[in-house]
């Protein structure tokens, strides 16, 4: 095996892989129903890269191997301020809406179901969280995602707006630096 390639095994062994829903989902056809198993898998490496996968088999394993592939193949890079996130954002998806708002060090993930195990998979150590609207578990995360994705860096808002990075920051940093 070539040094890429154990490289490559041991980022995929540090990756936080989390099962958010195992859903049994019916079709039905002119015999009856069809019975599959819908997995949810969110995937994340604790430095602001996650993914989602979302994977159905007629068995529980199959689906779960599916989603964590698709997860793997969906993964992506968040804007993270040390543990917490830069500003206020809500993500909005069919009747899901979740408002992600950034904390001070010491508050802890308050987030429950879903959206706790996406921020954590992500690195977020310090948020508070409300979700709004539907309590549909997938669109839930969904809406999480999104929500992550519309964050914008400190530092490409700042020069946006003609400000200084300092001036971007969450109160209570720029308190600890002025007082």
């Amino acid at each position: 095996m070539s040094d890429y390639e154990m490289q490559e095994m041991d980022r995929e062994e540090q990756l936080d892989e989390r099962v958010i829903e195992i859903a049994r989902v019916a079709k039905v056809v002119k015999g009856g129903r069809r019975f599959q198993f819908r997995v949810t898998v969110v995937i994340g490496d604790g430095q602001g890269k996650i993914g989602m996968g979302v994977g159905k088999a007629n068995a529980v394993p199959d689906a779960m191997r599916k989603a964590t592939d698709r997860a793997r193949k969906d993964m992506r890079q968040v804007f993270l301020h040390g543990k917490t996130i830069p500003h206020e954002t809500i993500g909005k998806i069919g009747g899901a809406r979740v408002l992600l708002k950034p904390a001070s060090p010491g508050t802890g993930v308050i987030a429950a179901g879903g959206v706790r195990a996406v921020l954590e998979a992500a690195g977020v150590r310090d948020i508070l969280t409300k979700s709004l609207g539907s309590a549909n578990v997938l669109n839930v995360v969904m809406a999480t995602f999104q929500a992550l994705d519309s964050l914008k860096s400190p530092a490409q808002e700042a020069a946006r707006r003609g400000k200084t990075v300092e001036e971007m920051l969450p109160f209570w940093e720029r308190r600890r630096k002025n007082g």
